[in-house]
């Protein structure tokens, strides 16, 4: 089972009550948002929010379940998907989290993938409580999805991580494909210098090389 990580943040919280705020036309209350887990294999995710918090059990459900994981990515599908879970809930051998969430009353949901290095994936789930009359609700929820993301993974990402800007510019320059030597050109440094920013960047994220901790960084959404 994987465990989520500690997203008992006041900035990642605040953010997903607002979105579900602004969702409330949709019957939209409940928001859900799964990732890489980057000590785990290729299929692992994590929790790493959930509003209400009430519904971690339910959220969990879904990051240890196959449904929308990486199998699911390597289709010809795309980003958006739109499901009517209490339709599929009843279906021969559902899915134990579509079960829990129809439980709950909600009877559809929207989910809106971000990919990542090696087939993984950010997903946020939008959970409704009513079915939708056509795609254009679904298209909606979508937008907000893609509207309020790159603040969302910021603060989610803060939660998970912290380097310091210095750190981080290199890691985000070694991801561009600079060198040590263009990326200290870039900074204004010396080479040593960035050397001495990567390492600090790879003992945080426990890894070996600059290569592993790029791609770390971007699972854990730093760049």
């Amino acid at each position: 089972m994987t465990l989520p990580v500690n997203f008992d943040s006041v900035g990642v919280d605040a953010i997903l009550a607002d979105w579900v705020i602004a969702l409330r036309e949709y019957g939209v209350d409940a928001v859900l948002v799964l990732g890489p887990d980057p000590d785990a294999g290729r299929e692992s995710r994590q929790v790493l929010a959930v509003h209400p918090p009430r519904l971690l059990p339910e959220a969990q459900a879904l990051a240890d379940s196959r449904d929308f994981g990486a199998p699911w990515r390597d289709s010809d599908a795309p980003m958006v998907a739109w499901q009517e879970i209490a339709k599929a809930a009843w279906q021969e051998s559902p899915s134990r989290w579509r079960r829990l969430w129809v439980a709950h009353g909600y009877q559809t949901v929207v989910r809106v993938a971000f990919a990542l290095p090696a087939g993984r994936a950010f997903e946020c789930f939008m959970f409704s409580a009513r079915a939708f009359a056509s795609r254009t609700e679904a298209a909606e929820l979508a937008w907000s999805a893609l509207n309020i993301w790159p603040m969302l993974r910021r603060a989610i990402a803060e939660t998970r991580v912290t380097l310091s800007p210095r750190e981080l510019e290199s890691l985000q320059l070694a991801f561009e494909g600079l060198t040590a030597r263009e990326t200290a050109l870039r900074m204004d440094c010396a080479e040593r210098t960035v050397n001495y920013h990567l390492a600090n960047a790879m003992a945080k994220l426990h890894t070996d090389n600059k290569l592993q901790a790029v791609q770390k960084a971007c699972w854990l959404g730093l760049i």
